[in-house]
């Protein structure tokens, strides 16, 4: 068995994660793209539902930062 230490320079380098690889990153901007348009499109409707989501965003970020989730301290 060959040490890590005794490595060729000519060995290819290590590939890169999956998430860097062409149709990841493709996909990602593409999704990115349809989310901007649906916002642009449809910032009317986002802005009629805010008064409802906002105290769901504030009674979600309670329960995490007050009682720091599920599970979290048997106190």
């Amino acid at each position: 068995m060959m040490d890590p230490s005794e490595q060729k320079s000519g060995d290819a380098a290590p590939k890169p994660g999956w998430h860097r690889s062409p149709p990841v990153v493709a996909a990602c901007v593409v999704l990115a793209g349809v989310g901007l348009a649906l916002v642009f499109e449809h910032r009317v409707h986002l802005m009629a539902s805010l008064p409802l989501l906002l105290p769901l965003g504030i009674c979600l970020a309670m329960h995490v930062f007050m009682h720091r989730g599920h599970g979290g301290g048997g106190r």
